[in-house]
């Protein structure tokens, strides 16, 4: 007899455990983290000042989303700067040297 009661003790407690595995736990809530602001990417333009727009503005994105920490955007847009600066003095291709040195720099095309 005390063979058979712990059989069922067992058997039931099987079968407890089982419906516990059954039952849906309810998930905990998903924290959804607010998109950046979409960043517009100048069109295509004349001259040096389009090109390094448009750079600027990929940069800009890539900071804001992630892609590219802080620190290095900073000293990507500082060489940026150096290039707008010539590109504004009417020195387009030195302006167009900086802006493709910047890039390859720091790995953009």
């Amino acid at each position: 007899m005390p063979f058979v009661r712990s059989c069922v003790a067992g058997l039931a407690c099987l079968g407890l455990a089982l419906l516990g595995a059954c039952q849906q736990k309810a998930a905990a809530p998903v924290a959804v983290a607010a998109a950046p602001a979409p960043v517009v990417i100048p069109p295509d333009g004349p001259g040096c000042g389009a090109a390094i727009a448009r750079t600027q503005a990929v940069v800009d994105s890539d900071v804001a989303t992630g892609n590219l920490n802080t620190p290095v955007g900073t000293r990507f847009s500082a060489d940026l700067s150096k290039a707008r600066a010539a590109c504004e003095g009417g020195r387009d291709g030195e302006a167009l040297s900086l802006l493709a040195s910047a890039k390859a720099r720091y790995g953009y095309r």
